[in-house]
């Protein structure tokens, strides 16, 4: 599962469990609850009161494999696209077994994005310290209300480094003073006619904004995966200095 990905920021994917629930807008047309749904990882539910179904022990072997196979190069590995990492409702242990996974595979570094950035520090290992220095955190912030919520919790978390996922975009976001390391922006797909668009001048707003404070900017994909404009074609990454 996601060895391959599609994903264009990241190497691979990897779901430590699968199952989440709805917290804000931007996970109304969730596309992990969708595939769930016709998957059946699960049992095909969704929500506060689903399972969250740890995945398999073969799957759990996948990033040992990266990690052997990474010679020289630093695979990205976006955890978890089925799930949050920082769910309240995981799996016993499982928690625990992932981030003894990302100690152990120190070659990768592991992005991990997640909606409840205010149960983060609560849940980080004990040896944690400052942050582990292949690991980086992000949030998604699909629109002012929520940057302005999310970002202020994720900047006080000690880490390597700090991303900002502005997927849904749901409206236009100033970042102000705030300076995360990275910038991803995308609008909406898979939603059919309910898809809500992304106005193509936030995301020029964005990648302007990110220009003058010397953020990478990185653009995903417009609204339905729409041809990119010219302009906007942008995928910067952070150097492993961040």
């Amino acid at each position: 599962m996601g060895e391959n990905t599609k994903i264009e920021w990241c190497s691979h994917t990897f779901n430590p469990w699968i199952g989440c629930q709805k917290v804000s807008p931007g996970c109304d047309h969730c596309y992990a609850e969708k595939q769930n749904a016709f998957r059946k990882w699960n049992g095909g539910t969704w929500g506060p009161h689903a399972p969250r179904k740890r995945t398999s022990d073969a799957t759990w072997l996948g990033p040992r494999k990266w990690a052997r196979r990474a010679s020289g190069r630093r695979p990205r590995v976006f955890c978890a696209s089925l799930a949050d990492v920082f769910d309240n409702k995981a799996p016993d242990d499982a928690r625990g077994d992932l981030f003894n996974l990302i100690r152990d595979t120190h070659e990768l570094d592991w992005l991990l994005l997640t909606k409840r950035p205010e149960n983060i520090a609560r849940m980080l290992p004990d040896d944690w310290r400052t942050g582990w220095q292949n690991v980086w955190l992000g949030t998604t912030c699909e629109n002012q209300h929520y940057f302005d919520h999310r970002w202020p919790i994720l900047r006080s978390v000690p880490a390597f480094a700090r991303f900002i996922s502005y997927e849904p975009a749901l409206g236009a976001i100033r970042l102000g003073d705030a300076r995360p390391d990275w910038v991803m922006c995308g609008g909406e797909s898979g939603a059919g006619d309910r898809t809500r668009y992304m106005d193509p001048e936030w995301a020029r707003s964005m990648r302007d904004q990110c220009a003058a404070a010397r953020i990478p900017f990185f653009m995903k994909q417009m609204t339905r995966k729409w041809p990119i404009p010219d302009d906007l074609f942008v995928r910067q990454f952070p150097s492993r200095s961040a």
